[in-house]
Order: C-alpha cells, then sequence, then structure tokens
C-alpha cells in the first residue's frame, strides 16, 4: 500500500520571499535567492526546510537542526547554528504560519472532496438558489430553494445548504454540515459536521409538561470567522445568535440560542455557552467550560479549562475553577487545601482505626 503525503508538491520560496511574507530580519550577507522547499519540526529540519523556534522549551534543539532556515524571535537568535540562516521576528509562530499558507494553499480551508469544478453530478441544487461564479458544490450536496452562495465559496459532499440561507464569497462548508435559518459573511470556514441554525433548546416547563417553544430568530455568523467540526450553534429563540467578525471556534462546541459572540473571540474543544450568554470582544474561553445563561462575559476575559461560570465576569478578568473565581483567589484556595492535607496526622490515625490496626 502506498504512502500519500495529503499536502503535495508544496511551493518552493526563496528566502526573499519569506522575509518579504513575515517582515522577518536576516543578517547581512544572506544569499536572499536560497530556496526553501518543505517545512519541518525544529528537530528534524533538513537541508532545503524551514524551521521555527517560539517556545523557549526546546531552544536546546536549535543548536541540532540542520535546516536551512529558522523563524526566530531576537533573544535566540544567536543560538542558530553554522549554516543555518536565522530569520528573526518578535513573532516567529505568527510568521511560521504565513508561510505554511504560501506553501501549501490548498490546507488553508476544506477543499473540494471530489475535485470539482462547480455542480459536481450528484449534487442537488434548487433551480431557484443562487449561485455566483466559481462556486463548487460536490456530490450529495443539497442547496435548497432561494439559497444565496457567493463566488469561490465550496459546499463540500453531503452538506446541506437550506432555503434561503445566505453564504458569502470565498467559504468553505465541510462535508455533512448543515445551515439552515442562518447569513454567513465572507471568508467563513465551517468543517465536517457542523451544525448551525438548527433549533434552540426552548421549552416553557410546568407541572403537567413542557411546552415547545418555537425558535423564530437566525444565526449571523459575521466575516473570517472559524467553526470546528461537530460544533452545534442554535439559531435564536426571538432574536438572532450572532458569532462576531474574525472568532475562532474549535470543535465540540455548544453555542445555545440568543448568544452573541464578540468579535475575535478564541473558545476551546467543549465548550458548552447557555442561551442569551455575551461575550464581548477577544474573550477566551477554554476547554471544557461551562457558562449558564444571560451572563456577561467582559472585553478581553479569559475562562480557564472546566471553569464554571454562574456569573458575569469583569473585563480583562481571569477566572478558574467551578464555581468560576478569580485565578489568584482560586490558586490561594488550592495552596490552603494543600497545606491542610499535608498536615495528616488526625486522618493517619483515623485510618488505622477504621481498619482494625489502631494502637
Amino acid at each position: 500500500m502506498s504512502d500519500p503525503f495529503f499536502f503535495t508538491s508544496p511551493v518552493g520560496l526563496t528566502l526573499g520571499r519569506i522575509i518579504e511574507a513575515t517582515g522577518a530580519r536576516a543578517a547581512d550577507g544572506v544569499d536572499l535567492e536560497r530556496m526553501v522547499t518543505g517545512v519541518q519540526p525544529l528537530d528534524r529540519g533538513g537541508p532545503g526546510d524551514l524551521v521555527f523556534l517560539d517556545n523557549a522549551k526546546y531552544a536546546k534543539d536549535l543548536a541540532r537542526t540542520r535546516a536551512t532556515a529558522c523563524l526566530v524571535s531576537p533573544k535566540h537568535a544567536a543560538e542558530a547554528p553554522a549554516g543555518v540562516v536565522a530569520l528573526v521576528t518578535p513573532q516567529p509562530y505568527h510568521a511560521f504560519a504565513r508561510v505554511l499558507a504560501l506553501m501549501f494553499p490548498a490546507a488553508v480551508r476544506p477543499q473540494s472532496l471530489f475535485g470539482a469544478v462547480g455542480v459536481a453530478p450528484g449534487a442537488v441544487v434548487h433551480p431557484t438558489a443562487r449561485l455566483e461564479e466559481n462556486v463548487i458544490v460536490d456530490p450529495l450536496a443539497l442547496v435548497g430553494p432561494g439559497a444565496e452562495i457567493g463566488s469561490g465559496t465550496v459546499i463540500c459532499a453531503g452538506a446541506v445548504v437550506g432555503p434561503s440561507v445566505r453564504i458569502g464569497r470565498d467559504c468553505a462548508i465541510g462535508a455533512n454540515a448543515s445551515i439552515q435559518h442562518a447569513l454567513i459573511g465572507n471568508r467563513v470556514i465551517v468543517h465536517p459536521g457542523a451544525r448551525i441554525g438548527q433549533d434552540g433548546f426552548g421549552f416553557a416547563m410546568g407541572p403537567t409538561g413542557h411546552l415547545k417553544v418555537p425558535q423564530i430568530g437566525r444565526v449571523i455568523i459575521q466575516d473570517d470567522v472559524e467553526i470546528g467540526a461537530n460544533t452545534a450553534i442554535d439559531r435564536g429563540a426571538n432574536r438572532d445568535t450572532v458569532i462576531g467578525e474574525g472568532t475562532k471556534i474549535d470543535n465540540l462546541v455548544m453555542i445555545a440560542h440568543n448568544v452573541v459572540i464578540g468579535r475575535h473571540c478564541v473558545i476551546v474543544g467543549q465548550v458548552g455557552i447557555s442561551g442569551s450568554t455575551t461575550l464581548e470582544d477577544f474573550v477566551v474561553l477554554a476547554g471544557q467550560a461551562g457558562l449558564v445563561g444571560h451572563v456577561t462575559i467582559g472585553m478581553g476575559a479569559q475562562v480557564g479549562a472546566q471553569a464554571g461560570v454562574m456569573n458575569d465576569v469583569a473585563p480583562g478578568a481571569r477566572v478558574l475553577g467551578s464555581p468560576a473565581r478569580p485565578g489568584r483567589q482560586f490558586f490561594r484556595e488550592v495552596a490552603t487545601l494543600e497545606k491542610l492535607a499535608a498536615k495528616g496526622d488526625g486522618h493517619g490515625d483515623a485510618g488505622r482505626q477504621e481498619d482494625g490496626r489502631g494502637g
């Protein structure tokens, strides 16, 4: 069996082109026409490869690399071995991402899984749907009545675009994703299996049963948003669910009805956000954080992994634990518990008595 590499034939770049794209600096006299033809981790770099050092933890690997060039911060630039061109930049990882996008453009967003051009055989596009030029629709994808899709967008195999949905230009809708009751901006990436615009979880509960509340809002997704695989974003109940410009959402995230998420937020895997909660701009929610409904997370706030947020969080605050509280308070409480546990004399005596070995 062959061993395929799924992103083949990278585009080779000269050092000069890399410097132009990243703003990095190289020492005087470096041959700017020297070619980079691949990328590797720092410890595996060889001739022709570009590597990067962004975390001081891996600085020891820099001295051993045989790569052609290394994107590196100023404090580590002098540690590059002879023969390795140090491309100095304050943000090596950001610079590496820019180079990857140039060398492997097919990896930037999902592509047609069928190599399709235009509407492939086996796709179903309703006659009243409107597709601009250069839209790709894979086999088994469905585009409903009145839907509109902008130029350069790809709808991958098995995806469903519901009636009257609007999708902007240069978007990618991954395999088996479903989109309904939604307006989507430009350059949005929706990964496979995501569910956007389905019913919110709304019931009028009572002692004789729970009455379903029709969900009549929409989902609004602004430009440059990325939504991970198997993430669910419910449409609004009586207003819109909104995802702000540039926000990045990981896999397996649940966003309930009427939630409003600001610009450039980062939401990590398995987060759950209850209905009518608001995230202001640049909020970070770490993995498995859970937020109750009707709270506001202030601009730039950070919520730690597995935190349980039950009240508003102030702008710029960092909270941890469940219930979530300020980081310093959380760590003081942990330290206090550790000190109490370390005393342990009485607990040890009680344990001996309980198992019959007491004196």
